[in-house]
């Protein structure tokens, strides 16, 4: 039932991915309807958007991989690919009606709380100053693409490019390419552009684990099953959710699991990979479940073909006509970085102003932080999603995008009534949650080796530490005790 539409509070939202349009769905839903998502680029969709290269798609199933409040009928497969995705995400944002609330080329460079107005001040690229009540950036985990230093980088004379800035004009057809990294990216790209490279020298410093990827193509009878009787698909979702439920437990309370997850790359590995020099090169010398598990059914293949090289060496250095190691330098007429991105730097490089005039970049010197990845302590009325510690290593996001969309919700219902004219989350609150994510952990496979899961400091700002149903649990409901007013006459320093 859609509650009665109200223009107050103002709310700015910060990018136009999944989670800025979950969230604006969920405020129009709501009848909250003064809202406006600002979006940097020129279209909408987040990393689905930006990610483009070959062959790129979702590890995480799609009937999992969506919203539980427009489940999509017609998926093409079980693992979709980005053009259905961020078809999906279109239709789903143009049906909900918030498309006409997204101001693309909008990039918003700083944002500035005023106490005692009880307004935040967002500032955008074109010069000019918005005026709001609420503030919720939504800008990801995995929006700014890294890059690694390597010295000579700037030397090389062929075409160079990141995988989430793929250049489509560049022709690899009958190239020497250099693939540095294998990661998510480059495990679903690679297969793709084999075929028509001449030569493929794929750079690895860590051997991911990568087991089978159980993808199936959906007919037209699943379509009309999916249409006719809903709880199919439900039960389906159900089941994809416990399956990630299960792996959540073997990277954080019950890592004795993880074992299976073992089995299943040695397995897939000793099958499809026989040359044993080989084969040695593609085991990881870390836990499974340390770093990203990928999967995929032809990644190993792949790398067995008569024009792929599987380079282990460090890179040292790139020259102007390729890449070096230790053992000499590999031509290459074009380099892509399947590196990854910058994860722990949450929300740069926006300039974010708390109470005092703090920045955000301040605040979270020593590590992002926020109390179940959302508020942040004297930055009242900034409501996160994707946050520090909300990220999953074994299920999906989007289902824990949307408990940050109700718990957001309910805050922004007690501005409506007028209830609280300023949320803030209580330090000690915040403090003590923080405390308790870190040290467990500590204790989970993420903990035992370098990732980027991790900070230069070693704090993993990423992930959250347990089930996902433990995550709805606790943000089902808003404890308002954990929240101070910043009630008019308040002095703002008083606010810790």
């Amino acid at each position: 039932m859609h509650e009665t539409k109200t223009s107050r509070p103002a709310i700015a939202i910060i990018g136009a991915g999944f989670g800025g349009l979950g969230m604006a769905i969920m405020l129009e839903r709501a009848g909250f309807t003064d809202y406006t998502i600002f979006e940097r680029a020129s279209d909408i969709g987040g990393v689905w958007r930006d990610n483009t290269y070959p062959g790129a798609g979702c590890d995480v199933p799609s009937p999992l991989y969506s919203y539980s409040f427009a489940p999509n009928r017609t998926w093409p497969r079980r693992y979709s690919l980005q053009p259905d995705i961020l078809e999906y995400l279109r239709r789903t944002a143009k049906d909900a009606g918030v498309l006409d609330r997204v101001r693309l080329n909008t990039e918003v460079t700083g944002a500035d709380f005023d106490a005692a107005a009880r307004k935040w001040r967002v500032e955008t690229s074109d010069g000019e100053t918005v005026e709001v009540d609420v503030l919720i950036p939504a800008v990801g985990q995995l929006s700014r693409p890294s890059v690694p230093d390597i010295p000579g980088a700037e030397t090389f004379t062929g075409d160079a490019f990141h995988s989430a800035r793929w250049r489509h004009d560049v022709d690899l057809r009958g190239k020497r390419v250099a693939v540095i990294g294998t990661g998510a990216s480059a495990v679903q790209f690679v297969p793709q552009i084999q075929p028509e490279v001449a030569r493929l020298a794929v750079f690895q410093r860590s051997a991911p684990y990568v087991i089978p990827k159980p993808d199936r193509t959906y007919r037209r009878w699943h379509h009309r099953m999916f249409r006719a009787f809903p709880g199919t698909q439900l039960a389906g979702r159900l089941g994809l959710w416990t399956a990630g439920e299960l792996l959540t437990m073997a990277l954080t309370s019950v890592q004795a699991v993880g074992k299976l997850v073992e089995l299943m790359f040695r397995t897939q590995l000793r099958v499809q990979i026989r040359d044993k020099e080989l084969r040695a090169r593609l085991i990881p010398d870390y836990r499974a479940g340390c770093k990203r598990v990928l999967f995929s059914s032809n990644w190993f293949p792949t790398l067995t073909k008569s024009n792929v090289d599987l380079v282990t060496d460090p890179i040292t250095g790139i020259a102007p006509n390729g890449v070096r190691t230790a053992t000499g330098e590999h031509e290459v007429d074009v380099i892509i970085y399947g590196t990854g991105f910058k994860a722990t730097e949450f929300l740069v490089p926006m300039r974010i102003r708390g109470i005092g005039g703090r920045e955000l970049a301040d605040e979270w010197a020593e590590g992002a932080h926020a109390y179940y990845g959302i508020s942040v302590p004297r930055f009242p009325n900034m409501f996160v999603v994707y946050g520090p510690n909300t990220n999953l290593g074994g299920n999906s996001i989007i289902y824990m995008m949307e408990h940050q969309f109700r718990y957001v919700l309910q805050l922004v219902r007690e501005l409506a009534a007028g209830r609280m004219s300023c949320v803030d989350v209580r330090g000690d609150v915040a403090g003590k949650f923080d405390a308790e994510v870190q040290q467990r952990l500590r204790t989970s496979v993420w903990a035992t080796c370098r990732s980027w899961y991790r900070d230069e400091s070693g704090r993993i700002s990423t992930n959250w530490p347990g089930l996902v149903w433990e995550y709805h649990r606790r943000t089902r409901k808003v404890d308002l005790a954990d929240y101070r007013d910043l009630a008019p006459g308040d002095r703002p320093a008083a606010v810790q």
